[in-house]
């Protein structure tokens, strides 16, 4: 029962971040399972399952506050669903020890583009004359999808922040139509993952279940949320803990001396903290030139995020 609750709280924790920002329940909960010390694939593998049933409930809760825009979610989830079979095939084909160095790696990356993304990119403008078509969707799907397979996560931090930068879909419907279009690229590699797995690598389903369970409590909470809640200070948080987390991960796998691990934390910890002030610093400047500008700003969470300039 305590490792159901404690796993409840952290797919609560997730699927608050990711319902909110577009990204980072696999990061985030990938990431949890790796630091208790659960194999890469059958962590990967367990949160694709919880995943499926987290991302159809937000998914459902975005359908209802009218954030998904379904064409997008039509053409991105099948070369998604592909690239996350193609994924798990490949990660389950590494050796332990391999997949921990690039799994971990790789949602290292992920979160310090999170970081980054969210505290540090200046903004830009948003142009939604034309939606995205399928030559720009479908390889941005076989691409997400494969990395998210492969990490853990990163269908979100790869597909939200493409379309984000392109301009082409308002940023609200951004985030519910890669949210919605998740639960078939995560059914899809669960399917995967059960089919390539070894016997060695059991999954709990106690954690399944609890990832599970607490994403799906969370997801309505979320998809109201990414109305509200501005996503740059909750993405510079959610960065710096899982940069912090992966890089003590990725220095145990290494055997790094004990300097090495004191001025990667300090190092981190500044970053962080330079972060969280960085976004501070634009919220506030965001609202004076809306204010300037006369605007009420009624969805202060998507706009700014949207107007973050720079394409990846």
């Amino acid at each position: 029962m305590r490792t159901f609750l404690l796993f409840g709280l952290a797919g609560l924790l997730a699927q608050l971040v990711d319902g909110t920002l577009g990204m980072a329940f696999g990061v985030t909960a990938t990431t949890t399972l790796l630091a208790v010390g659960t194999a890469p694939a059958a962590a990967s593998a367990a949160v694709h399952l919880a995943e499926v049933g987290t991302s159809l409930a937000s998914g459902l809760s975005h359908w209802k506050f009218k954030n998904i825009d379904w064409r997008t979610v039509g053409i991105l989830a099948v070369p998604g669903a592909v690239g996350a079979v193609l994924g798990a095939y490949v990660l389950t084909s590494l050796s332990t020890e391999d997949a921990t160095v690039w799994i971990t790696l790789i949602l290292l990356l992920l979160g310090l583009y999170v970081l980054i993304r969210f505290a540090f990119l200046k903004l830009g403008k948003l142009i939604t004359g034309t939606r995205p078509g399928a030559k720009f969707l479908a390889p941005l799907g076989l691409v997400a999808g494969f990395v998210d397979a492969t990490g853990g996560g990163g269908w979100g931090p790869v597909a939200t922040t493409t379309l984000l930068s392109s301009g082409r879909l308002e940023p609200r419907k951004v985030v519910g139509s890669v949210d919605t279009s998740e639960f078939i690229v995560a059914l899809a590699a669960s399917l995967g993952f059960l089919f390539t797995l070894s016997q060695e690598d059991n999954l709990n389903y106690t954690v399944v279940f609890g990832l599970m369970i607490g994403g799906i409590i969370a997801a309505p909470v979320a998809a109201w949320l990414v109305r509200h809640l501005p996503p740059r200070l909750l993405g510079a948080l959610a960065g710096g803990l899982i940069v912090f987390t992966n890089a003590r991960t990725l220095l145990k796998e290494f055997g790094a001396a004990d300097w090495v691990y004191t001025v990667t934390y300090a190092a981190i910890v500044v970053l962080w903290a330079v972060g969280v002030f960085a976004a501070v610093r634009s919220l506030r400047e965001e609202r004076k030139l809306n204010a300037a500008a006369g605007e009420d700003d009624p969805e202060p969470s998507a706009a700014p995020a949207a107007r973050q300039a720079g394409p990846l």
